[in-house]
């Protein structure tokens, strides 16, 4: 009896292996990016300096693009770019419409819930951006939230969700172009949006002397950015290994350099 209890045993872990073996042999998605010799990229194109489409040419440009592009070289293969947008962003992800989600992509738990998210690129935290002759008025969650303030946010994304969650008194104005919302506060349609700390600097660089990123070393919460990609194990050990690399060698300095130093 004992002797039959022990081949049982054995036949079945035996079978387990092999059913290991044959997981570990079968098509994971890089293997499905190599042989179709593309890497299909989803991107919003409206988050400077991180994605960015020219609607003439509908080509993309930007810090991720240039990172993508990097990807697909090590990879071996073509980049092809999926255009997509905040609010139904997780439903093309969900659709399969893209392998990777990159161009300033948040880290959060829904996110992770449907995929994988890289090795982190980028420490982040939302903050606000003014005018800068009133920075002194928006140090604080609560100066903010006052009834009269105006606080305008993009739909769709982490940058509406930080704010609703917060805001209770002042007035938030949904503007449904990310490319133009700077612009509206500069003009005095709205007094400050609350966003990741790099899109800030970067657009204080864009509107000097007009526009001011209140306190981007301190922002109100703590996020990370990374790249977020279907559920495959494989792929994600590329990637993660790619940037290390990146990271180590100078490259993705380089990168970082041209678009926001």
């Amino acid at each position: 009896m004992i002797v039959r209890r022990l081949a049982v045993l054995t036949a079945a872990v035996v079978m387990s292996f092999a059913a290991h073996a044959q997981d570990t042999t079968s098509a994971s998605r890089l293997d499905e990016i190599i042989k179709r010799g593309t890497l299909r990229v989803g991107m919003t194109g409206d988050y400077r300096p991180f994605t960015s489409l020219d609607k003439t040419t509908q080509k993309f440009s930007g810090f991720d693009v240039d990172m993508a592009e990097a990807l697909g070289k090590a990879l071996g293969v073509k980049v092809e770019y999926v255009p997509t947008a905040w609010p139904k962003l997780m439903k093309d992800f969900e659709a399969d419409q893209f392998d990777i989600a990159m161009g300033g992509v948040s880290i959060t738990f829904d996110r992770q819930k449907k995929g994988l998210f890289s090795t982190p690129i980028m420490r982040e935290g939302k903050t606000p951006i003014a005018r800068c002759a009133d920075v002194a008025k928006y140090q604080t969650l609560a100066d903010i939230d006052k009834k009269g303030t105006r606080v305008i946010v993009n739909p769709g994304g982490t940058n509406e969700r930080f704010a609703r969650a917060n805001i209770k008194d002042a007035d938030i104005n949904v503007f449904p172009d990310n490319t133009t919302i700077f612009g509206e506060i500069a003009k005095g349609n709205a007094d400050l949006m609350m966003t990741d700390a790099s899109e800030t600097r970067y657009q204080q660089k864009q509107h000097q002397g007009v526009l001011c990123a209140v306190h981007p070393d301190k922002p109100f919460d703590f996020s990370e950015k990374a790249y977020w990609l279907q559920r495959d194990v494989a792929l994600k050990a590329f990637v993660d290994q790619w940037l290390h690399v990146s990271m180590e060698d100078g490259s993705y300095q380089k990168i970082y350099g041209a678009w926001f130093d």
